[in-house]
């Protein structure tokens, strides 16, 4: 079958790189792509805000499959529109994304659904959002309500900090995304993540992750959209996932389709392991990034196949093979990194994929015949060990071979999963 893949980052190019090798697939074009993408793709013009043209090139090239890979087309009802003209879609609805594109609409749900999270308030102006901070005790978490790149979540130690904190937020610091905010309880606890595939029935557990939001090692400085993750998450264990299946997800996928709003798709569940169970942190409507690098790098199955499967409604028997051991990814970003990247550094990977590492780009262009970043996070360096640590070893060995001046990375990434290796020893 022929396969349209829509995105440009480290995401797509590890979808990309496993549906490439997908026995169920004819051909795979992808929209707009970077040049590590283009390796396994052959890269097409196509604005995924334009949907009637998306419509157009799948008919006129045979696409038996789109598979949406970021989240703001997903909001926009791309998935719709694609529907409506015979198209199969791996991706949710417009009203089912309202999971990722409203943290207010999630935390609601779980609400209405009796879901485990963090206690919160919505607010619609910043008097509200005051008023809200009584409620809860200091640390305080601060949400835009709608998309802001993985970014929109502020955590503020003291009071003072808060207020100033929203004031920013409605004063347009994650745009259109803060118009509206979510207070919540601070969770005290691990971060790990569950992803599952459903076609609005039947649900499929796909493997697990940690990703580390933080820019600075040990888990400091700001937020950021990723700066490394591994997989699978030992911390999850086999009676956790269940539990997460069972009291988070089924009853998510269940709500939503008793509602009208089905999900099919990737569910990506962002959990806290809290000493009374796991709780929801955030939904997201697509694979995460940089956790899908990890993820594909262990998966074994026909990932266009088992897409389609999705995308059909035919789920239901269907089962994901991923490899026994760890997959580790790097993130290398440009200086400035969360706020202003600089952009237009040189990057040389003669050497990089030694060892069997792979080297997912994410944030680079062509220019005059050079690889230059172009983004903020630039590149995901991933391998694969027996364990978090052989992973981690792998990979910075790999980052190591990379010539990338004005780029940097966190040099901890498992380090929780490390040291409890070493306790282990």
């Amino acid at each position: 079958m022929n396969v349209l893949l829509l995105g440009s980052g480290g995401r797509e190019h590890a979808l990309a790189w496993k549906l490439a090798q997908s026995p169920s697939l004819t051909k795979l074009y992808a929209a707009p792509g970077n040049p590590g993408l283009a390796q396994e793709a052959e890269l097409v013009g196509l604005d995924a805000s334009d949907h009637a043209t998306v419509a157009r090139f799948c008919e006129q090239h045979d696409i038996a499959l789109v598979v949406i890979g970021p989240e703001a087309p997903l909001v926009a009802g791309l998935a719709d529109d694609l529907r409506t003209a015979g198209i199969a879609v791996f991706g949710p609805s417009q009203a089912a994304a309202q999971l990722e594109g409203s943290k207010g609409f999630t935390k609601d749900l779980c609400e209405r659904a009796g879901i485990p999270t963090a206690r919160y308030v919505r607010a619609n102006t910043i008097e509200e959002a005051r008023a809200a901070l009584s409620k809860f005790d200091p640390p305080y978490v601060l949400k835009a309500d709608g998309l802001a790149a993985g970014k929109g979540v502020v955590i503020a130690d003291g009071i003072e900090q808060a207020e100033i904190a929203l004031a920013e937020m409605f004063d347009g610091r994650f745009g259109d995304a803060g118009a509206q905010l979510v207070i919540e309880e601070f969770l005290e606890g691990e971060e790990a993540s569950l992803f599952a595939l459903t076609d609005g029935g039947a649900i499929l557990s796909f493997g697990t992750a940690q990703d580390h939001k933080r820019v600075g090692e040990g888990d400091t400085g700001p937020n950021t959209g990723g700066m490394g993750a591994y997989s699978p998450a030992p911390v999850l264990t086999a009676d956790l996932q269940r539990q997460v299946l069972d009291d988070i997800i089924r009853p998510t996928v269940e709500t939503m389709r008793a509602e009208g709003m089905p999900y099919s798709g990737v569910l990506y569940a962002g959990l806290m392991l809290t000493d009374t169970g796991p709780k929801l942190i955030e939904y997201n409507c697509r694979f995460g990034d940089p956790e899908c690098q990890v993820l594909m790098m262990r998966f074994e199955g026909d990932l266009a196949a088992i897409m389609l499967a999705c995308a059909r409604g035919e789920l239901a028997g269907r089962d994901a093979r991923f490899a026994g051991d760890t997959a580790l990814t790097v993130v290398l970003a440009a200086k400035g990194y969360p706020g202003t990247p600089e952009k237009g550094g040189a990057i040389d990977l003669a050497d990089a994929e030694a060892s069997g590492s792979k080297v997912f780009h994410a944030g680079t262009s062509a220019q005059g015949g050079s690889l230059v970043a172009s983004g903020g996070r630039v590149l995901n360096v991933t391998a694969r060990g027996r364990s978090v640590g052989e992973a981690q070893r792998l990979a910075y060995e790999a980052v190591d071979r990379i010539d990338f001046p004005t780029g940097f990375c966190r040099r901890d990434i498992g380090w929780r999963e490390v040291e409890r290796e070493k306790t282990r020893d």
